[in-house]
């Protein structure tokens, strides 16, 4: 065999090896050398990749039977896919529930009003009353109530200034820092402006009626230019029957509209029916009447009856104890567990809760005189002093009911059953009292009380015309007695409650 048949028998030879096994050729070389048996190549730059389709070739296969059923397929699936998911939101929307609509809400119904109506007893003046705003924010207040504050002399009408700051009393750039810094937070500022506030007589005598309302009118267009939100008047059925009550009404109301904040003309009255007071609003166009009806004269049965009467009319109505006598709690509410066992009820019944400052501490009356408030009620002995046993007993208690009442006062303003929910009477007695509070599908709340000296137990019902249905059981959400953990389940039909002890109860909304 010659040596041109040799090179090509080694080449056919070669061309069938593994492309591994095959010698390096110049398309690939070697870089560097051998080591441990392994090579380094280098792989060309220049290698073959994949372009995809040209536009002729994707526009060839684009007309084909095959791809053109295809797209219709995708195209029918896709409609078919986005009509049925808007024919499954319209059966949604058409089968859920209608949403209640919100009731027209004014500030004075969204939160606690806070009486002060002794700023020397409260917090030396009114200076000092603007240091304790941050106090005041923390209880949800959404508006204080000061005064009087005005000059006159008692039963001399002559002597009416109710423009006027009495200097005693502070200063009227000190009003308006404290008004300018409530404001801030969200807090609205009220004036009592009773003409003869410490006298026999709050509207002196009849024949003076005229001209008191003539400066009380001043007074107002003054107080409110200044940034007032509202003026408060005590023995509202006196001017109310005045012939100058429209002129009066005018200059507190105002022309109102939805783009500016609402101002509040309250009124007090005391020793009348639920039903006078109901006849009350709606003659003399007050937005707020504060009673006296909640007394501890009266028990259960009374009670219900009044809020049964004026709960349709609840965005009106003031509820307070003592507080139409500028009076603390507890000067009818002798204990402290009936203390706050008069907080629940103020805090869940049909209307605003009127309180006086020291209430939400149980800060007790002192005779005649308006007491000192209590500060500071959260600082604790220092490590090593010497303790007064009831002192401190004393501080603690007023730190419990003061976080009762914060919890009270921020659960209704967040919870639209106690906001602004209907009402529904389901128990009273000579002593105990229960009801309920609902709003749309919001939790429900009822309020089951015992205002007497004696065990009761309570089993609790609708009328059978109310178009609402009661469950068997439900939560205890709050409760001032001890045997009425928070969570415990308690059956409605069978609820027991200590002397001067209350429960607030809660369920949920079941369609």
């Amino acid at each position: 065999m010659n040596k041109d048949t040799e090179v090509d028998m080694k080449e056919v030879e070669l061309n069938e090896l593994d492309p591994e096994k095959q010698p390096m050729t110049g398309d690939v070389q070697a870089v560097g050398g051998e080591k441990n048996g392994s090579v380094k190549l280098k792989v060309p730059e220049d290698e073959v990749t994949f372009t995809g389709l040209s536009k002729e070739e994707l526009m060839k296969v684009a007309g084909t039977p095959g791809w053109v059923r295809t797209r219709w397929v995708l195209l029918v699936l896709f409609w078919l896919g986005w009509l049925g998911m808007l024919a499954g939101a319209i059966v949604i929307i058409v089968q859920a529930p209608r949403c209640k609509p919100i009731p027209d809400m004014s500030w004075w119904n969204e939160g606690p009003l806070y009486q002060i109506s002794d700023l020397e007893a409260f917090s030396e003046g009114l200076t000092g009353a603007e240091k304790k705003l941050e106090n005041i924010n923390q209880l949800k207040v959404k508006g204080l109530v000061l005064g009087p504050l005005h000059t006159v002399q008692d039963d001399n009408p002559l002597t009416l200034e109710p423009g006027t700051i009495d200097p005693s009393k502070g200063t009227e750039a000190a009003l308006v820092a404290l008004m300018e810094k409530a404001h801030k937070k969200g807090i609205s500022v009220v004036l009592d402006l009773t003409p003869n506030y410490r006298g026999a007589s709050h509207w002196f005598q009849q024949n003076d009626l005229t001209e008191v309302m003539e400066k009380m009118k001043d007074a107002v267009d003054h107080w409110v230019k200044l940034g007032v939100d509202g003026i408060k008047i005590s023995n509202l059925s006196s001017p109310a029957a005045s012939p100058d009550w429209s002129k009066l009404q005018a200059a507190v109301q105002g022309n109102r509209s939805e783009e500016t904040k609402k101002r509040l003309l309250m009124g007090v009255v005391e020793g009348i029916s639920a039903t006078e007071i109901s006849q009350l609003v709606n003659t003399s166009g007050v937005d707020l009447v504060l009673s006296d009806l909640l007394n501890t004269n009266k028990g259960g049965v009374e009670q219900i009856k009044d809020m049964d009467t004026l709960h349709s009319q609840q965005r009106n109505v003031g509820w307070g104890l003592g507080a139409a006598q500028l009076h603390q709690l507890s000067k009818q509410a002798a204990s402290q567990a009936m203390i706050r066992l008069y907080q629940l009820l103020l805090f869940t019944m049909p209307g605003t809760p009127v309180f006086t400052y020291g209430d939400e501490i149980g800060l007790q009356a002192q005779g005649a005189e308006s007491p000192k408030m209590v500060w500071d009620i959260e600082t604790e002995p220092a490590s090593g002093a010497v303790v007064n046993e009831t002192a401190e007993a004393e501080r603690k208690e007023r730190v419990a009911v003061r976080k009762w009442f914060r919890s009270l006062s921020e659960l209704r303003g967040k919870e639209r059953s106690l906001l602004h929910g209907d009402y529904y009477s389901l128990h009273s007695s000579a002593s105990s009292l229960a009801f309920l509070r609902l709003w749309d599908q919001s939790e429900r709340y009822i309020t089951a009380v015992n205002l007497g000296s004696a065990p009761e137990t309570l089993s609790l019902k609708l009328a059978p015309t109310e178009n609402v249905k009661l469950p068997a059981t439900a939560k205890v959400h709050l409760s001032t007695d001890p045997e009425l953990e928070a969570e415990a389940t308690v059956s409605l039909d069978n609820i027991k409650l200590a002397p001067g002890q209350g429960v607030l109860l809660q369920f949920p909304y079941t369609g």
